[in-house]
Order: structure tokens, then C-alpha cells, then sequence
């Protein structure tokens, strides 16, 4: 079952597939081996709105509904899900100033953030702090109409080619319990803002991860998000919910184009004189990758329509991305198998989504986090009388 789309929604679609299938897929197996940035592809996006594409009309996004959007990150994500992350973590920033920036702030950047002319991500990560997002050590100190920033971020998507990103600092080290002490600004590139080396992984080629850091790094007082203190970690944790069903909606992806693969292989792959897909052992796989498949699919559709009713969703986005990232690693795993010797050649894909996968599971809060959280929620939700 799948939602579907309207008239407009349909021709969005319609063109995003037409730049996948054109002006991807066929390059995708080299940049993503040599690990290239894809300019000429990002310029594409930018023409395509994708950088826009969750920002409100009137600020001159696309503005559309988070549910379409899971749909055009699954779809990106099933040719070359490091593409994805180049809009997504970008789109995070603009959620942050797009729900709890102030009026100026929003006419100012979001436009820009819009068209791409200007593209960044979330800085949070730090070299001794991940998931416990309360422990940084990254501060701003403040000195009449600006505040000097010093500290390292890490992992930081579009680090290198990004212009512009939301900074989570400590402005009160002090402040008990210590999210009231966290701050959320706009840091643009300039002087003291120190692009660090490009961090190798194991998969999700192409988009840059970096260190970032900061050495009396100065920033205008107007490009607090919000413009009041304290306030930092509610904002990144708002963004992140967007980010989970980005990442939901990415294992979705891979988990479908594994599926996708392996039917159509197993049915032309013979063993012991007909194809494997008349085996049973096979078939038992190919349904499990298939339900896996639907199922994210509908929890991150559950996901996207709380998201755009304005609820509180971090239940649901937890779930989302929890299921639907463990099928993506799972999928891939049985994909391979199913590819036998040729899942493991560069010459197929199957390789590519086995190494890109396990990154779900730990991106955005890792899975270990996401039962937490889910468990704190059907609490806090369910109080005996």
C-alpha cells in the first residue's frame, strides 16, 4: 500500500526520476568508488528546487509537504543515497530557522537557503560527544554585538563544500541541567571558521564529512536562531525529527532497490537447471526483503503525516528510522547472498548498498537511542490512571 500522489505531486516526481535515470545512475558507480563530490549533480538539484524543497512558498521554497519529500529522498536514495544527505542536512538548518527563527531570520536566509545559493548542514557532533548531544564543549562567549566561538565539530556533512551551518555551542558552560546552557546560531564561512580534513568512510561516498573548527570564530549576535539563549537543543532536536524520517525514508530506498535487484536477478540466475527464484529458500528471503520494504515504507508515511499535522512525532520518527534503517542493513545482506560472488563484484551495486546501509543505523541518533526514546514516549503517552 502507498499513498497516492496528486496531479503536482505526481509531475515532481515525474521530473525527479527523469534526472535520476538521465543524469545519475549512469555515473554513479565511479564518483561513488573514486569518492567525488558531484558538483554538476548538485547544480541539478539547485535547479530542481531540492534545496528549497521543505521551505514555505513564501520564502521562496517549494513548501512541500514532509510526506512527498520522504518520498523524493526514497527515490534519490534507491540510485545514490549519498545524494540525499547533500540536501537533507541542509534542509535540517532551514527546518531550524524555519520553526523557531525570527521574522528577520527567516526573510533573510531561507530564500537563500531556498535557491541554493547558500547550502550548509547541522554542526552538533563533536570529537568526544555524539549521541550525548548535553556534553559539548564548544562555546560562544559573548562580546557586545557579537559572540566568539571556539571548538571542534566532526562528521560534519557538507562540511567542505557547504557555505554556512547551524552551530549548537554552549553560551552558559555553568547552566544546570545543561541543555538550558545550549545555544543554536548561523555560522557562515570567514575568518576563524577552520575547514579541518575530509574524514574517509566505508560508504556514503561523494558527500564531503569533515571537521570543523572554530578559533575565536566571531558571529553576529543577530544569527542566534531565535534570538534568546538556552533554547539550542530544543531547536536541534526539532530539525532532527525531519532528519530521522530523511533517514527512514533512505532505508526505505535501499532496502527497495535491494529487494528490486534480487527479484530480478534470482529469476534469470539458474541452479541445479531452473532459476533459484523457484527454490524456496530464496523465495522465503525475497518475502521477508518485501515485507521489510512495505512496512518502512508505511511507518515513514506515519511519520511524515504527524510531521505535517505540526504534532510531536519523535516517537514516530524513531520508529521510522529504527525499522526501516534495520532493513536496509538487513536487505542488503540478503541481497548479496542472493547475488552470491556478483553481490560482492564492484561491478554490481549490491556492494555499494551493503556499505551505505549500516550508516542509518547509527546517523541522526543511533538505532540504540531510538528504542529509548520510544520507550520513554509509550510511557509518557500511556500513564496509569
Amino acid at each position: 500500500m502507498t499513498n497516492t500522489p496528486s496531479q503536482d505531486d505526481a509531475l515532481i516526481l515525474d521530473s525527479l526520476e527523469r534526472f535520476l535515470a538521465r543524469d545519475v545512475k549512469p555515473y554513479v558507480r565511479e564518483l561513488e568508488h573514486d569518492d567525488v563530490y558531484p558538483a554538476e549533480m548538485v547544480e541539478q538539484m539547485k535547479a530542481l528546487g531540492l534545496f528549497g524543497a521543505t521551505i514555505p512558498e513564501e520564502y521562496e521554497g517549494l513548501g512541500l509537504s514532509t510526506t512527498l519529500y520522504a518520498q523524493i529522498v526514497e527515490r534519490v536514495s534507491a540510485v545514490w543515497m549519498s545524494l540525499s544527505g547533500i540536501f537533507n542536512s541542509h534542509l535540517i538548518m532551514a527546518a531550524a530557522v524555519s520553526r523557531f527563527g525570527t521574522e528577520e531570520q527567516k526573510r533573510t536566509w531561507l530564500p537563500r537557503f531556498a535557491s541554493g545559493e547558500l547550502r550548509g548542514g547541522l554542526a552538533l557532533t563533536e570529537p568526544d560527544c555524539g549521541t550525548d548531544l548535553q556534553a559539548i564543549r564548544t562555546t560562544a562567549v559573548r562580546e557586545g554585538s557579537h559572540y566568539v566561538i571556539n571548538g571542534t565539530k566532526t562528521w560534519i556533512s557538507n562540511g567542505i563544500h557547504g557555505h554556512i551551518f547551524a552551530l549548537l555551542v554552549k553560551t552558559d558552560p555553568t547552566a544546570e541541567p545543561r541543555h538550558r546552557g545550549m545555544s543554536l546560531f548561523l555560522a557562515e564561512k570567514g575568518p576563524g571558521f577552520i575547514v579541518g580534513r575530509k574524514l574517509e568512510k566505508l560508504g556514503y561516498k561523494g558527500i564531503d564529512s569533515a571537521e570543523l573548527v572554530f578559533e575565536d570564530y566571531a558571529v553576529p549576535a543577530d544569527r542566534l536562531i531565535g534570538g534568546e539563549e538556552g533554547l539550542g537543543l530544543k531547536h536541534a532536536l526539532g530539525g532532527l525529527e525531519l532528519g530521522r524520517i530523511n533517514i527512514a525514508a533512505r532505508g526505505v530506498g535501499i532496502a527497495r532497490v535491494a529487494l528490486e535487484e534480487s527479484v530480478a536477478y534470482a529469476q534469470v540466475r539458474k541452479t541445479f537447471g531452473k532459476p533459484i527464484a523457484e527454490h524456496q529458500a530464496i523465495q522465503i528471503m525475497l518475502a521477508d526483503m518485501a515485507t521489510r520494504v512495505e512496512a518502512g515504507r508505511l511507518l515513514v508515511q506515519s511519520a511524515a503525516a504527524a510531521y505535517d499535522r505540526g504534532e510531536r512525532c519523535d516517537m514516530e520518527a524513531g520508529m521510522a528510522k529504527l525499522f526501516a534503517s534495520e532493513a536496509a542493513v538487513t536487505n542488503s545482506l540478503d541481497a548479496m547472498r542472493i547475488h552470491g560472488g556478483y553481490g560482492y563484484s564492484k561491478e554490481f551495486n549490491l556492494e555499494r548498498y551493503y556499505r551505505d546501509a549500516p550508516l542509518l543505523c547509527i546517523g541522526e541518533g543511533t538505532n540504540e537511542l531510538q528504542r529509548i526514546l520510544i520507550a520513554r514516549q509509550l510511557i509518557e503517552r500511556n500513564p496509569v490512571a
